[in-house]
């Protein structure tokens, strides 16, 4: 067994205070006892402008937002997934929202650069990430061994949901992480069922650490933050504000859900 937290946030355009907020919440997953605490994307800033990126940009492996997230990891003695951090590339106009992962060691063990570029355009609502953000290519995973089991954990962010096939290039992974910032305008419609889809038919857990509620530059997110079980039941969820859910995570629950429907062994298109 191994117990995780799904931390959400309603993240402000002040980096410092939403630094602060994160530590709090991961101490606060710490002292639950978890050994993982999972941050939503854009934990560290929710901007004005999409330019606002740009300017708390950092290279990777240094900066002082992985600084204060390598120390809280030793501070703790938790791995963290850490939501999303603007990191630098070669252009000047464009940044990677990654995913980084850290162990209680505070090292880095595994990123994940954003792949799908999110995009909407209704009425007066209009976003497109690619303005600024640059697409990843690579998929992730990582382990943790944890009481003699080894965990396996896949990695996506937000608009990836949206795409199956996705989850399905990753093999067999025992839990799906996906930091996010769903607007409330489709999550409210979609969020829910898109997360029960991807954990039904990977058959493993699946755990959403989101935004939500009405930001400081007017923006609303969904929420929603949730723990959905390998057979799509809902575990916990946080409809909105600020906090933390858990969940214990069970080999046992995997196993039992794949044995007594061998989906997985029975595709034929791959």
């Amino acid at each position: 067994m191994i117990k995780i937290a799904s931390v959400q946030m309603v993240a402000s355009s002040d980096l410092d205070t939403n630094l602060c907020v994160a530590q709090q919440l991961i101490a606060k997953a710490a002292d639950q006892h978890c050994q993982l605490a999972v941050l939503p994307e854009y934990f560290c800033l929710f901007g004005k402008k999409d330019r606002d990126k740009l300017d708390i940009q950092e290279r990777l492996g240094q900066g002082p937002i992985q600084d204060v997230l390598a120390s809280t990891a030793q501070k703790y003695g938790i791995h963290i997934v850490a939501g999303t951090i603007p990191i630098s590339t070669d252009d000047p106009n464009h940044v990677l929202n990654t995913t980084l992962v850290f162990n209680p060691a505070g090292e880095i063990i595994c990123q994940y650069d954003k792949i799908h570029l999110f995009s909407f355009s209704s009425g007066g609502e209009s976003y497109d990430e690619s303005k600024v953000l640059q697409a990843g290519s690579k998929l992730s995973s990582f382990d943790i061994n944890h009481h003699d089991e080894c965990w396996r954990f896949g990695l996506s962010i937000c608009y990836d949901l949206r795409f199956p096939e996705m989850y399905r290039a990753m093999g067999e992974i025992d839990c799906h992480i996906l930091p996010a910032a769903f607007t409330y305008t489709t999550g409210q419609v979609h969020w829910e069922i898109l997360l029960r889809a991807r954990a039904i038919e990977n058959q493993c857990y699946f755990v959403a650490s989101a935004q939500g509620g009405t930001h400081d530059n007017g923006r609303q997110t969904w929420g929603h933050s949730m723990i959905i079980h390998p057979w799509g039941e809902i575990n916990s969820v946080l409809e909105t504000g600020e906090g933390i859910i858990t969940g214990e995570l069970f080999k046992a629950k995997i196993n039992d859900v794949r044995n007594k429907l061998p989906a997985l062994q029975h595709r034929t298109i791959k």
